[in-house]
């Protein structure tokens, strides 16, 4: 399991109560973020670019899933989020369906470790808990367990593969 640095609770964890998730205390994890990237929501329709591009370097080229495996039908049924650097290049993206499943988080390699992926994570939580979704789930790769446990999900059920990558569902309670 992953560890908090220096004896730290991560700021995510912090803002666990009562078995939920208090999403007022994660406005400390923007300023993890570095200087001159954005979060922005955007429909399928109006970020198609700009997500397939984040998700073609990362799962495509970086993980060698197949593409005809990484386009789901269902994307313009989802909200999505798009993480911006200064200059307008989309660097992280993630999505949520109606039914609360999270999908597609992804950052671009010279940006992970700079809470891009935090960012893009929490406004995902935002925008299910306005939507007044009780609980997320997830299927995270298993070398992305730790990042989704420090943020306060849970893993339920057996490891399994999908598009030749080793996954677990997740899954995390954000209101009482």
């Amino acid at each position: 399991r992953h560890q908090p640095r220096r004896g730290r609770p991560s700021p995510a964890l912090a803002c666990r109560r009562r078995g939920a998730l208090d999403l007022s205390c994660y406005e400390g994890l923007d300023a993890m973020i570095r200087r001159g990237v954005t979060i922005e929501r955007v429909t399928w329709e109006e970020g198609r670019e700009r997500l397939c591009a984040v998700r073609q370097v990362v799962f495509v080229e970086e993980q060698s899933v197949p593409p005809e495996l990484e386009w789901f039908e269902g994307d313009d049924e989802c909200d999505h989020v798009l993480a911006l650097a200064e200059d307008g290049t989309p660097v992280g993206t993630g999505r949520i369906h109606p039914s609360g499943q999270m999908g597609r988080m992804a950052v671009i390699a010279s940006y992970r470790g700079r809470g891009v992926g935090a960012a893009v994570l929490r406004e995902l939580l935002d925008m299910a808990s306005e939507a007044g979704i009780d609980e997320v789930f997830l299927h995270a790769q298993t070398r992305a367990m730790a990042f989704y446990e420090t943020m306060g999900f849970v893993p339920h059920g057996e490891e399994f593969m999908d598009a030749g990558i080793p996954h677990v569902a997740m899954r995390l309670r954000i209101s009482e």
